[in-house]
């Protein structure tokens, strides 16, 4: 399910901007590394793609010169993740790519999908896939109205995940709520609505997230990109 979800993200973006990856995506395998990428200066013009951006909000001046920067970044703001930790950056074709991150050393895994999308060398975020939360609805780009309607399958600790949204132009959730799912290990549905007031910017991130029992830190998240009706 992970797979084909990501394979899905990965073609959606591709159509809508109007182009075909040389070779498919396949991923190669990488050694792992804990090493974060720092961010490297790059030349910045507009881009046709970048209001697919989760992050960095494309609006602003901030970009990012690395894959492994822009996901580490993503991860820290808004996944809220306290110390992420990268791992090799594995490339897709010759734009885009994944890299995995963990909130720790030891932590689980969630793959944060990146591409360069506008027509400089900066990378940015299309959104994160974790293995034991994966969001059905919204769909990826969907255009979504107050309250909105939240869908998937996950597994978490006591069954419950936990849901928040953001729009663009800001880190403070516009609207944040949890939901019971599976627990043990064992996948099963959740489903939840969010009431949210009137957004300022047109798009947004919805992230369903577990929370670690032992401190209430992100362990992992699903993230997608949404536009406000």
């Amino acid at each position: 399910m992970t797979g084909a979800r990501r394979a899905s993200l990965i073609l959606l973006v591709v159509v809508l901007m109007g182009g075909a990856f040389a070779g498919g995506y396949a991923l190669h395998q990488v050694p792992r590394t804990t090493t974060p990428t720092t961010t490297a200066p790059v030349t910045t013009t507009t881009g046709d793609g970048t209001w697919m951006s989760l992050w960095p909000n494309p609006a602003t001046a901030l970009r990012y010169g690395s894959p492994t920067s822009a996901a580490l970044a993503f991860a820290r703001h808004v996944l809220k993740m306290a110390s992420p930790v990268a791992q090799s950056f594995q490339q897709g074709d010759s734009r885009s790519g994944e890299v995995p991150i963990q909130p720790d050393a030891t932590g689980p895994t969630t793959i944060v999908l990146v591409r360069q999308l506008a027509s400089d060398t900066s990378w940015w975020v299309l959104g994160s896939i974790a293995g034991e939360v994966q969001i059905d609805v919204p769909e990826q780009f969907a255009t979504v109205s107050s309250p909105l309607r939240v869908s998937g399958r996950s597994t978490a600790f006591e069954a419950v995940i936990n849901l928040a949204l953001y729009q663009d132009d800001s880190t403070a959730a516009l609207a944040q709520g949890t939901a019971m799912g599976g627990s043990m290990g064992k996948m099963a549905p959740f489903a939840r609505t969010l009431a949210y007031p009137e957004p300022t910017s047109s798009y947004g991130v919805l992230v369903v997230y577990t929370r670690s029992a032992k401190d209430g830190s992100v362990l992992e998240a699903s993230a997608t990109r949404v536009r406000f009706e």
